[in-house]
């Protein structure tokens, strides 16, 4: 038996012939070497969105959950995050695969749980991206009125931008890297500027370290604020999907990851708690209630000026398109993995002759927010401000139906991390990460309860709504689709269901077996 029979309790990929799709060529895989730590680390951190993070999220936590301890929030997420990335971050070093959660997930938990967390992942990604599509046309039309006195649709720049992050996504990973990164580092700059500026000229308060007391953190909202913030953190995760990307993804992976949750909860933690000194811990919760995602505008007007509120207006609307072409480029990948191993039609599985990208899989991620977007652009019949209308809705329903996927997969992700190397004879020696994995699993599956069981109130609908029940059921649906397609896999051709999560290496055998004599 080889290892990968040990480690994962399935039968090794054979040759041509043993019922695994034939060598086709280089086109089943992407081009390595290029990307280095700081190109992984800048694709990685746009998908968090930062100023989005700041502007969006911290207010509706303040505002709508009353969590004045918000920042003691991140500090305590960055904690749970690193168990997680402990045994992930190990996963990596082990597995090289553009469809990482289901890659991994499908080595330690067998390729029928590697079917189903790859449906959940390629719904939940899509979600995530297509979702940011709602606010950032609403912003954009928000600006050309504002400063143009043009009126336009929130859905025509929501629709151009689609086109736009799909014709990049036909690019080089590299040129994305540095448009990303460009804009990132642009917004992160803005947004210490604020924090400086409010801890040198605190609010009533003073210097106040109230936010950081663990009596902030009692209430009935903690749960569905620890919901909010939870989506905050998404995109350190994405790293591994870019691992055949890299030239040694055993060292750069785990890097990126540790070094992005790191400079995440460090930048989060401390923006927040600028928030708070801004105003002052008391009236924090008061004040975000009233200015909801105009807060960090607000403040920024008063402390410096019109100018630099303007900037950070603009660099709102670049900060999501880079998180936009981020979660594009992922889903792709997602799709080039799947199509490659047979869980989507095989054209999904090549890239892209000039440029080398997964193609296919951009085209389906480009066509589903074509739909998704036009979908809401004719349900639109509120004004974009009324908290119903479609543009807010696709915001808020896409983006906590992907972050309760993502944490599905994570919970999963990290059993599976357990099982994987129980499998494989080395309990011992990775001991303590199995112990960090262990307690992750807690943490995640407590998450996905609480996300549950509040998704009424983290989409701005009734306790008797329908959709609290409906779009958590979409993600049980990708899950069961996925199981069951595993399942038909298994029965009908044993050879494909052997490939699951494999991936690259898959390829590198079929290759080896077409080139020996």
């Amino acid at each position: 038996m080889t290892t990968d029979e040990a480690s994962t309790g399935r039968a090794a990929p054979t040759a041509p012939g043993g019922g695994i799709s034939t060598f086709k060529g280089q086109d089943r895989a992407l081009r390595a070497d290029r990307l280095g730590t700081v190109g992984l680390l800048l694709s990685v951190l746009a998908a968090t969105a930062p100023l989005m993070v700041v502007a969006g999220v911290m207010p509706t936590t303040f505002g709508v959950m009353g969590i004045v301890g918000q920042p003691l929030l991140f500090v305590i997420l960055a904690a749970v995050l690193a168990l997680f990335s402990v045994g992930y971050a190990e996963m990596s070093r082990h597995v090289h695969n553009a469809g990482a959660f289901y890659a991994y997930i499908s080595r330690g938990l067998g390729g029928t749980a590697g079917a189903g967390a790859a449906m959940v992942a390629l719904v939940a990604y899509n979600a995530l991206q297509v979702g940011i599509y709602g606010i950032f046309g609403f912003e954009v039309s928000g600006l050309l009125a504002t400063y143009l006195e043009i009126d336009l649709a929130w859905w025509i720049p929501a629709l151009l931008a689609v086109l736009a992050v799909g014709a990049l996504g036909w690019l080089k990973i590299d040129l994305n890297a540095r448009v990303l990164g460009v804009l990132l580092l642009i917004e992160v700059a803005l947004v210490v500027v604020f924090d400086v500026a409010a801890l040198a000229d605190p609010g009533p308060q003073g210097l106040s370290l109230h936010a950081f007391d663990p009596d902030t953190l009692t209430g009935a909202g903690v749960g569905t604020a620890l919901c909010f913030c939870v989506a905050a953190f998404l995109g350190f995760e994405q790293a591994p999907v870019y691992a055949e990307e890299t030239s040694r993804p055993h060292v750069l992976v785990p890097r990126v990851m540790f070094l992005a949750i790191g400079g995440i909860a460090v930048f989060y933690t401390i923006s927040c708690w600028a928030l708070t000194v801004a105003t002052g811990p008391s009236a924090i919760v008061g004040t975000a209630q009233k200015q909801s995602a105009g807060l960090l505008f607000f403040l920024t007007g008063d402390l410096l000026g019109d100018t630099f509120t303007d900037v950070l207006h603009v660099l709102f609307v670049t900060g999501m398109f880079a998180a936009m072409l981020s979660f594009h480029n992922v889903v792709a990948r997602y799709a080039f993995a799947m199509g490659r191993e047979g869980l989507l039609p095989a054209a999904f599985g090549r890239t892209s002759s000039t440029s080398g990208a997964p193609g296919t899989g951009s085209l389906l991620q480009t066509a589903v927010s074509l739909l998704v977007v036009a979908a809401f652009a004719v349900t639109d019949d509120k004004p974009a401000g009324d908290p119903t209308a479609p543009v807010l809705r696709l915001f808020t329903w896409m983006g906590n139906l992907g972050a309760l996927g993502v944490a599905v997969l994570m919970a999963a992700a990290s059993v599976s991390v357990v099982v994987f190397f129980v499998r494989r004879g080395a309990a011992g020696a990775q001991a303590w990460r199995l112990v960090a994995s262990g307690l992750s699993v807690v943490a995640r599956l407590f998450i996905v309860v609480y996300t549950v069981k509040d998704f009424d109130v983290l989409i701005g609908a009734g306790p008797d709504s329908a959709l609290s029940r409906l779009l958590p059921g979409v993600i049980a649906l990708a899950l069961a689709v996925g199981l069951i397609q595993g399942l038909v896999m298994r029965a009908r051709r044993p050879g494909a269901h052997a490939r699951i999560g494999l991936g690259n290496e898959a390829f590198q055998l079929e290759k080896a077996a077409h080139e020996t004599p």
